[in-house]
């Protein structure tokens, strides 16, 4: 049996939609020479040209957009008003104004974004926090996921959903979704505080929308491998690595949180973080915080941490060897424990710039040490598939292990996210 015939393929598919909007910050581009005012920020000047209307002007400009608003975000005016709240004495100068011109101030500097119009993919998957109700044998679960919206720009979004006899359910996202308050937070590097998200609004998941929110996240928050960490003590966290895309520069940072309402987003540093692609594995092992990253672009490599943060030079324990994957190697999400060891599904870059999905297997207590892996892809790109934002693509950020049956959920052409099934005892069979 080769590694193509593993794969159970599910008619499960979750496509991008414009319609699904959040109400972001939006701040207007400063003015460029020769037409800087040293007296005054264009910033400014927006905020008294809204002071300058008329109580009837305010009233108007209010009613032509709230109502609108209201058909996809809850409670419009308490966001608008936390909005002016955040600018005013920061971003213009402090003023004592009432309730609607706070309001109309707090829509001249807030937008509508469509967070997955253009894309929804690069999954990963792990068990919802609250099982309660669940049957027998069954797993609530929460899926992670990239929307790509205006300007390339990339978000995390999030879905639910329920495997049940080995049948796979995603519930339907809500119509609405909720920005967060936002709060700075120490951590990161040296002066570069981390962010805190509270997202109490939310009364479900899918409603939950993490955008970019600091200069270094600017242009996107990528690829999020999130995973169920559990310490010494048996306490559960949901953390999860991603890119921070700032335009220019990239850099690692990781998500924490235990019941998605407050989350916190903090940079990672040392000369480990230097490359996209780290994923955490769910444990300490011998007392030591362990990820797995492609430090040169290339391979699978191992490294370790004494508090998370911080990540020096690894080990390069997983090389391109075979013809789908000579390009490059690399992992496809955290790894995940089983009786045999520590599995990881890998994608390999292959002749056309086509990516498959693969498979190895590392030993549980030293992690350095490979075992077996898979000489044919799992999961190969399907032709009648083709077509995408980025073609010939296959991607994922994480798959879960549910008894001795793996669920995968992963990414066709950058655009769009399906699922699989691969019997773990066939998988590790098809091992060399």
């Amino acid at each position: 049996m080769t590694g193509s015939d593993l794969a159970t393929h599910l008619p499960v598919k979750l496509r991008p939609d414009p319609s699904r909007v959040v109400i972001r910050p939006f701040m207007p581009a400063d003015d460029q020479p020769p037409f800087i005012d040293p007296k005054q920020s264009r910033a400014q000047r927006i905020a008294n040209r809204v002071m300058a209307l008329d109580d009837a002007e305010v009233a108007d400009e209010l009613a032509r957009f709230t109502d609108s608003l209201a058909k996809h975000h809850r409670d419009v005016p308490a966001g608008l008003l936390r909005r002016f709240h955040d600018i005013n004495g920061l971003v213009i100068a402090p003023c004592a104004i009432d309730t609607d011109q706070s309001l109309l101030i707090g829509a001249y500097f807030s937008e509508e974004y469509s967070f997955e119009a253009a894309a929804l993919f690069n999954p990963s998957i792990v068990p919802h926090p609250d099982q309660a109700g669940v049957p027998e044998g069954a797993v609530r679960l929460m899926l992670s996921l990239r929307g790509v919206g205006e300007g390339n720009v990339s978000s995390v979004t999030f879905r639910t959903g329920l495997w049940s006899d080995g049948c796979l359910s995603i519930d339907p996202p809500s119509i609405q979704a909720i920005s967060p308050r936002i709060k700075m937070i120490p951590g990161g590097e040296p002066d570069d505080p981390g962010v805190r998200l509270f997202f109490d609004d939310a009364r479900d998941p899918s409603e939950i929308v993490i955008f970019p929110v600091t200069p270094a996240q600017r242009h996107g928050i990528e690829d999020l491998r999130l995973l169920r960490f559990v310490d010494d003590d048996d306490n559960a966290t949901y953390l999860g690595t991603y890119t921070a895309f700032s335009g220019g520069a990239i850099r690692q940072e990781i998500l924490r949180t235990t019941d998605f309402k407050t989350i916190d987003l903090t940079a990672l540093r040392g000369p480990g973080t230097d490359n996209k692609g780290m994923a955490l594995f769910p444990r300490k092992i011998d007392g030591h915080y362990f990820m797995l990253g492609r430090q040169d672009h290339e391979n699978i490599w191992v490294q370790k941490s004494d508090d998370l943060y911080t990540w020096e030079a690894g080990t390069k324990i997983v090389t391109p060897r075979y013809p789908w994957e000579i390009v490059q190697i690399g992992n496809c999400g955290s790894p995940i424990e089983i009786d045999e060891g520590w599995l990881v599904i890998t994608h390999g870059v292959g002749a056309v710039r086509n990516y498959c999905l693969g498979a190895c297997l590392l030993d549980k207590h030293d992690p350095t040490k490979l075992l077996g892996r898979l000489s044919e892809p799992l999961i190969r790109p399907d032709p009648a598939e083709h077509d995408g934002y980025v073609p010939n693509v296959l991607y994922s950020c994480g798959a879960i292990a549910i008894e001795r049956m793996l669920l995968l959920p992963y990414a066709i052409a950058d655009s769009f996210t399906t699922f699989a099934t691969v019997p773990l005892d066939s998988l590790l069979a098809a091992m060399e």
